[in-house]
């Protein structure tokens, strides 16, 4: 099919999509072959089957897995078909990329544990009625030995050692595990069996996204575009958002800590956030643009639309506008919140009437070890009823109603058994 041969109204279609899909993107391979693909689902009114693998290793998804789901998110609002491959056999595996050793195996009860949270999760982005949800392990798990040893025979040693996580571990010495080669052979034979029009994955899977395209050569079925997205830094502003590294945001989280921890986004990584992790279109992405350079926009009141917004997405627009007023209520006006939670202080915990302010930290789970309480109380966090406190072996008498308060976000109002 020909550009030429297209119409105005579809050759306008094909380019609205492409700006929409492009934005915020790394990396299109081939890109001749995106356009292609696009102008013949425009012209048959054909979905493209775009495809996302996921091995549920992991039962808690933060705004850096949802930048992938975001872009899924966007070929569906533009009519296309998502193909969500929950890894139940490749999660038993473990996917070694960015690894510096074997990854643990996972059971099968962690795997489909963890994969009913994902998929709860998900469906918070993804339209449900335009997602097909597979588990690889329906082709996967019928393989036979024989066809193991055909589908190896696909691939040489040598360019397996082109993965820079495995060249480094073999230049150091470091063990490689014969199925861990099978890795990404297995999310190949993924796009063979869906015959996938398009696959989605950050940066560090582009190899394994490419695995796909040999695959799906080798087997006879028309070859996928592969589409990489960047790794979206955490609230460090240094390294990539991870739940181990305390940089994250996530969408299960309660609706003012989403709010808070967005407000802590450096301001040099806003527009990224919004770029990749929201669903603001692309014309009002570049209004703000425009206006945080022209000084029309308080970089402030653009960080307090980014919080709102992912309160919003997650958990609605009537919770956004209570978790801004909350904000604005505790942040901006320093008063104190209304709906502050109780917490019975059991009398046994008590001494003549008095606990040590560490204790009582670790007893409200403001703190999660007496080392946690310690570095609170140094840093000059912790306040009792407004008053801050600064003596690490500091003894209080509570009394009904009496506040604590650690940082920013953490309250508690107290009574006596």
């Amino acid at each position: 099919m020909k550009w030429e041969e297209l119409s105005g109204a579809q050759q306008n279609e094909v380019e609205r999509q492409l700006d929409v899909l492009a934005r915020g993107v790394v990396e299109i391979v081939p890109e001749e072959e995106m356009k292609n693909k696009i102008m013949k689902s425009v012209v048959s009114g054909e979905p493209l089957r775009v495809k996302l693998g996921m091995d549920p290793s992991a039962p808690d998804l933060h705004l850096g897995h949802t930048v992938v789901l975001q872009k899924l998110r966007q070929f569906q609002d533009l009519g296309h078909e998502v193909q969500l491959i929950i890894g139940d056999f490749t999660g038993r595996v473990g996917d070694p990329t960015g690894k510096s050793e074997t990854r643990k195996q996972l059971t099968e009860e962690d795997v489909m544990r963890n994969a009913e949270t994902y998929q709860k999760q998900i469906f918070k982005v993804l339209h449900p009625e335009q997602t097909k949800v597979y588990f690889n392990s329906e082709w996967l798990g019928k393989m036979s030995f024989g066809d193991v040893v055909h589908l190896s025979s696909k691939v040489t040693v040598a360019r397996m050692l082109e993965r820079d996580d495995f060249e480094k571990r073999y230049q150091s010495g470091q063990p490689i595990s014969i199925h861990e080669f099978f890795y990404p052979l297995m999310q190949g034979m993924d796009s063979v069996a869906l015959k996938s029009d398009v696959e989605l994955g950050g940066t560090d899977q582009k190899f394994n996204l490419l695995m796909g395209r040999t695959l799906q050569k080798e087997y006879g079925v028309e070859q996928q575009v592969t589409i990489t997205l960047p790794l979206i830094e955490g609230l460090d502003g240094v390294q990539k958002m991870s739940k181990s590294l305390g940089n994250y945001i996530g969408i299960d989280e309660d609706l003012n800590e989403i709010y808070g921890k967005s407000m802590s986004i450096p301001d040099e990584l806003m527009l990224k956030y919004y770029s990749l992790a929201t669903d603001i279109s692309n014309e009002d992405l570049e209004a703000l643009k425009s206006g945080i350079d022209a000084g029309s926009v308080h970089p402030r009141d653009a960080k307090m639309r980014l919080a709102h917004t992912f309160v919003r997405m997650y958990h609605g627009e009537e919770a956004a506008d209570q978790a801004q007023q909350h904000f604005v209520t505790v942040f901006q006006q320093r008063a104190l919140p209304e709906d502050i939670e109780e917490f019975v202080i059991p009398a046994e915990e008590l001494q003549d009437g008095e606990i040590r302010l560490m204790k009582l930290l670790t007893l409200l789970g403001f703190a999660a070890s007496n080392g946690e309480a310690k570095r609170s109380i140094q840093q000059g966090a912790v306040k009792w009823n407004e008053e801050k406190q600064t003596d690490i072996n500091g003894q209080i008498k509570p009394a009904d109603g009496d506040i604590v308060q650690v940082g920013k976000r953490k309250f508690a109002k107290l009574k006596l058994s």
